[in-house]
């Protein structure tokens, strides 16, 4: 189901910015639990979140408020305004400042009737014109009880930072007894609500219960966030028809469900609601960092994904191999959609036109051909062996059966590119014909990778840099006697580098001449304070396809 923007207001209520403090707004007791944060950046303003929280937790009245901009904490008000906290959007606001200077950093906060306070949050503007650099941190899949948010304090601590790229898992929809769980309660990482979410109350409460977190607010004080949702955000392996973890027998149907999920995610992200009829799964959209660089994030889940030839988690027995191999390869099978992809095309080339040296993809999944290690083609059949044996019986049994579907044909991960060949052609067709050779981060893996990107004929597209988790585990942590990420380096061309276990984020830096990725590990998840260290550093020239390590 697609909700235009009517069918939507309809749901939640008119936008969140109004023009004045209406009559039906009180003045009640209330405060800003949730802290601010800011997104979605231009050249005049970003969107300016909070979430108001009445003393009284039967509050149906809207609550006024007041917003500020200024040039340092504390300063003279460049721009205000006002805005109602509604009961129909959760409590929650979101408003735009439009007359700041481009290129500049701001603070902001927002003050209730009474003169109550929110904490004070820093953006910066994107430039205008000639730009001499950019810096970027590059997040994404941040599961509350996997570990604290450590990689947030050090982001939090930067003294330049232009925006925060997340590439979606910003929340999970798991209960207390799923994923993760057990490292939560030695932790004492809990969730709220304590089941699995589905309905908008439970969305609402989980993104609450996440905005709670210290780390994670610091961060959003900090600098504008520009998000894309990935599939926890709805559902694991989500697609357009439904997803891994719903079940429609007993939790209804996908597309109500989706709908509350994205509802939830629009009231309680600092992103820009869809424009016209656009439906509110389309959040592609581009951001210039003046002449420098074009962001172009792009939407891989809800709007056209067609459903996975197998899901994370599920290997495929040898009788199933051949069958999800012939699903995989179907051409019609899609990702982005058409729509989004000419849209893509058409941005590309417009960046390529205009002498632009950076054209950055915003992409959830990670992009290249990545295959499943053969161990036997790689250590030989004894050794292969004698490292399988090293493993616990019930996961011995589903690697065993992994490596006989790698060993047919069968890619690393389904959910990513690699279960959409058809349709990654397309799209490295679309680059070609724009001119351009982007860089494209990704997320969703829980591992660090720095990837050569090349079509089906080896011809070279650009380069990939993923991101690892803020604090969800990855297979590699699940196999720690196996070198996952080497293994999959060694048995894939396009890998130049993937570690499987570290956790942090990617610190880009771009300027005219290079853009240098700064993959940043934490030292530990498993306890609130963490030191951060560069794992590796990859920078790649300007117009290049193949980048240089250090």
């Amino acid at each position: 189901m697609k909700l235009d923007r009517r069918a939507a207001l309809g749901l939640i209520g008119s936008g969140a910015a109004l023009p004045g403090i209406g009559m039906a707004a009180t003045q009640a007791a209330a405060s800003f639990v949730h802290g601010v944060a800011s997104g979605d950046p231009t050249e005049r303003g970003a969107i300016l979140w909070t979430r108001v929280t009445p003393a009284d937790p039967a509050q149906q009245a809207a609550i006024a408020l007041r917003w500020h901009v200024a040039e340092s904490a504390g300063g003279k008000p460049v721009e205000s305004g006002t805005a109602q906290a509604r009961p129909a959007r959760d409590f929650t606001v979101k408003v735009e400042p439009r007359s700041l200077k481009a290129g500049h950093d701001y603070h902001y906060w927002f003050e209730l009737a009474d003169g109550t306070p929110s904490p004070v949050g820093r953006f910066r503007t994107l430039a205008r014109g000639a730009a001499a650099d950019a810096v970027l941190a590059v997040v994404s899949c941040q599961l509350y009880p996997g570990g604290f948010f450590t990689a947030y304090d050090s982001i939090a601590a930067l003294d330049r930072i232009d925006a925060i790229v997340h590439l979606g898992d910003y929340i999970y929809e798991y209960g207390a007894d799923g994923y993760g769980a057990e490292i939560g309660q030695k932790i004492g990482r809990g969730l709220e609500p304590a089941h699995g979410i589905v309905t908008l109350a439970d969305y609402r409460t989980r993104h609450a219960h996440y905005k709670g977190d210290r780390s994670l607010q610091a961060a959003h004080a900090r600098a504008a966030f520009i998000c894309v949702w990935d599939d926890h955000e709805t559902a694991n392996d989500s697609w357009i028809g439904g997803a891994e973890n719903h079940q429609p027998a007993t939790e209804g149907d996908w597309a109500k469900r989706k709908a509350a999920a994205m509802q939830a995610y629009f009231e309680w992200m600092p992103i820009r609601d869809p424009q016209g009829n656009d439906p509110w799964e389309a959040i592609n959209r581009r951001f210039d960092f003046g002449d420098l660089a074009t962001l172009l994030m792009v939407e891989t889940r809800l709007l056209a994904r067609s459903e996975q030839a197998g899901f994370k988690g599920e290997t495929p027995g040898r009788s199933e191999v051949a069958a999800v191999l012939a699903e995989r390869n179907r051409p019609d099978r899609e990702m982005l959609g058409e729509p989004q992809r000419a849209w893509l095309e058409k941005e590309l080339a417009a960046s390529v036109k205009a002498g632009t040296p950076w054209q950055i993809l915003g992409n959830q999944v990670v992009m290249a051909r990545v295959n499943g290690p053969d161990l036997a083609k790689l250590f030989g059949a004894e050794k292969a062996a004698a490292m399988v044996a090293t493993l616990e019986p019930s996961v011995r049994a589903q690697v065993e059966l992994a490596q006989a579907g790698y060993r047919a044909g069968l890619p690393f991960n389904l959910d990513a590119w690699d279960g959409y060949p058809a349709a990654r052609e397309r799209l490295y067709q679309s680059i070609r014909r724009a001119g351009a050779h982007p860089l494209v981060l990704a997320g969703d893996s829980h591992a660090f990778w720095a990837n050569q990107l090349a079509d089906a004929q080896g011809n070279a597209i650009g380069v990939e840099f993923g991101t690892s988790s803020i604090s969800s585990p990855s297979i590699g942590d699940m196999l720690p006697k196996m070198p996952i990420g080497d293994l999959l380096q060694q048995a894939s061309p396009e890998v130049a580098f993937c570690d499987q276990r570290a956790k942090g984020y990617i610190l880009l830096t771009l300027t005219r001449e290079k853009a240098t990725g700064d993959y940043i590990a934490m030292s530990t998840i498993y306890a609130p304070k963490a030191e951060a260290r560069t794992l590796k550093r990859f920078s790649l020239p300007a117009g290049a396809t193949r980048f240089d390590a250090t």
